[in-house]
């Protein structure tokens, strides 16, 4: 009875142990809002930051179908962060204000401590992949 409870606890351990499959994936088709900026925190990788404005239009009124109505847009406004270092370099030389590409990552929510000394909220977009498109 005591190697059936022993065994009981061991499988209820090692089935606490398994990992859930999750997926965190953001894909984004814009145009860059300013020039990258390369930035190291001594101790740390560096880091290629730029933004990217994505957009949403949609038309207000009765119907999609009638062409009544008024159009609304939204702009959104994306910290993307490139740390992967091929990457990384590339985009910081080739990426310019204005630019229109897409980028593949994961979001991230973190939190810094602003040179005031007041603590932030940061949320960006961890880039993995960056497609340079023409216009």
């Amino acid at each position: 009875q005591v190697l059936r409870q022993f065994v009981r606890h061991e499988s209820d351990t090692v089935t606490s142990l398994v990992l859930e499959r999750s997926m965190n994936r953001v894909q984004l088709l814009g145009r860059v809002g300013q020039d990258p900026i390369m930035r190291q925190v001594e101790g740390k990788n560096p880091v290629t930051i730029f933004s990217l404005a994505t957009n949403e239009m949609w038309r207000t009124g009765d119907s999609e179908l009638n062409q009544g109505g008024d159009i609304s847009q939204k702009t959104t406004w994306h910290r993307i962060s490139v740390f992967r270092p091929g990457l990384r370099d590339v985009t910081y030389q080739y990426v310019k204000r204005g630019s229109r590409i897409y980028v593949e990552g994961k979001i991230d929510y973190g939190e810094y401590t602003d040179k005031n000394n007041v603590r932030r909220q940061a949320t960006t977009i961890i880039a993995d992949n960056v497609i340079f498109l023409s216009d």
